[in-house]
């Protein structure tokens, strides 16, 4: 078994993290930190975790962490990675990062939407970006993997094989999205009250997320050109769960494409994906079919007077959008199978 190490492990993500490590073939959670509950544990915080994890959360520590893992899976907010990837590393830990800390490839970005300078830029051109769809022969035996956002995961998910295949531009990539609550992070705070959220829809930093970097720069990769997003989110009251729907021009050699022809694009684009499922014409996704599992459900429709393709992806935030997908990207940094502990049906009915 390959011992590994949660930091942040008593937070949304973390707690995911170690829910999926349980029934993982190869790997098992041996070192799960908190700062906030150290000495707590785990099935103290969590009985539903009581008889399957039997220790106790501890201080964040990074020679700590490499004395007793070989590789660390990091369910912290950003900055605080920074402070401890280098450290790993050094030690020679492989670090899976859920944070936004190495996501973006220029410090000068980083600093302008997160607002502090990077740390350790020199580490931003090692980083692998995580999501296996994009580029997985990038994954194995990486050192240093950053997993992308739950938004971008989604958002890059329904774009990419029209961007990939041409048959829109990229000038002009429109995203809503909608997700639930556990988006926002555990600590609680006057937006995310049960009586702020209940019974109401908001759009939030419209314009403004920190996350329209990212989805930019990940699909300006794919077209070898900038690509221009306009992304406003939205929080439901729902626990768990993402909706985005990607609204994409059409090229002038695709002008004529139909949404039989958009579908057959997607599953060919698709077809050796594990974990996505492309619908068939006229269904689209939702966010009860893919709770609780690793999977991607993809809808797509040529609106053919406007001359747009639109997207529809369908994500757990918490396992798809984070603890799944750094699970996913692990097994292929280790050369495992890429499915192992995440091959779980859903909890929709």
């Amino acid at each position: 078994m390959i011992d590994v190490a949660i930091v942040g492990a008593a937070g949304y993500a973390g707690v995911e993290l170690t829910r999926l490590l349980v029934g993982h073939p190869m790997m098992r959670a041996v070192h799960l930190t908190s700062a906030a509950h150290a000495d707590t544990r785990v099935g103290d915080l969590y009985p539903a975790l009581a008889s399957h994890v039997d220790v106790a959360y501890v201080e964040p520590d990074a020679d700590a962490i490499a004395d007793a893992a070989s590789i660390a899976f990091l369910a912290v907010p950003h900055t605080a990675a920074m402070a401890l990837v280098p450290r790993l590393l050094e030690r020679g830990v492989t670090v899976i990062d859920a944070s936004a800390d190495f996501r973006l490839s220029d410090p000068a970005l980083y600093e302008r939407w997160y607002g502090v300078a990077h740390s350790c830029p020199e580490l931003l051109a090692e980083a692998v970006y995580g999501l296996p769809e994009l580029d997985r022969g990038a994954l194995p035996g990486a050192r240093l993997v950053a997993c992308p956002g739950c938004y971008p995961t989604a958002s890059i998910l329904a774009a990419f094989p029209a961007l990939a295949e041409g048959v829109a531009g990229g000038t002009r990539v429109i995203i809503g999205a909608i997700s639930g609550v556990s988006g926002a992070g555990k600590a609680p705070g006057p937006g995310v009250h049960y009586c702020a959220v209940t019974e109401s829809v908001a759009a939030y930093k419209v314009a403004a997320h920190r996350h329209t970097p990212e989805i930019a720069e990940r699909l300006s990769h794919v077209t070898g050109s900038p690509v221009r997003v306009t992304f406003s989110p939205h929080l439901a009251p729902l626990s768990r769960g993402l909706l985005a729907t990607v609204y994409l021009d059409l090229t002038e050699d695709s002008s004529s494409l139909t949404t039989s022809e958009a579908v057959d694009l997607y599953r060919s684009r698709y077809a050796n994906e594990p974990f996505v499922t492309v619908h068939a014409p006229g269904v689209m996704p939702s966010t009860a079919e893919v709770r609780g599992t690793n999977r991607a459900h993809i809808g797509v429709v040529v609106d053919e007077d406007a001359g747009m393709l639109v997207a529809v992806c369908a994500i757990d935030n918490l396992v798809k959008g984070t603890s799944g997908q750094a699970i996913q990207c692990a097994n292929l940094v280790l050369g495992l199978d890429e499915t192992a502990g995440l091959d779980i049906p859903g909890w929709g009915v």
